[in-house]
């Protein structure tokens, strides 16, 4: 069955570069415009792995970490947080919020997938 992930980003480009990428590699995919919009799109359909941005209006990447781990659904899915921000403290800012990894911007699409494979297996 083909596993379904969640790309979540404010940019239209990012979002479809990301899409783009990760249908090729065959995963489903659903974007989402923020943080708002992907946990109503999560609460609805089970996702294999959530994949986000983490400065976004309504609700950013941490928060939106946060609430999906609250969720039943989503207490031991992969969750990615791809970001501009590389420094440290933001990564432990993700970690302490859930997040199983992190990506920078502008992201690779071949270390991408490689990613996504391993952590859905």
């Amino acid at each position: 069955m083909t596993k379904c992930i969640l790309a979540v980003d404010d940019s239209p480009s990012i979002r479809s570069m990301v899409s783009f990428t990760l249908k090729s590699a065959g995963y489903e995919v659903i974007e989402a415009v923020d943080g708002v919009d992907a946990l109503n799109k999560a609460k609805a359909k089970a996702m294999d792995l959530v994949l986000t941005d983490q400065n976004m209006p309504r609700m950013d990447g941490l928060a939106l970490v946060r609430a999906l781990r609250q969720l039943p659904a989503y207490r031991s899915s992969p969750i990615l947080i791809l970001t501009t921000e590389a420094g440290t403290d933001m990564k432990s800012q993700g970690k302490a919020a859930g997040a199983t990894g992190w990506l920078v911007k502008p992201f690779d699409p071949l270390r991408l997938i490689e990613v996504v494979q391993k952590l859905l297996g």
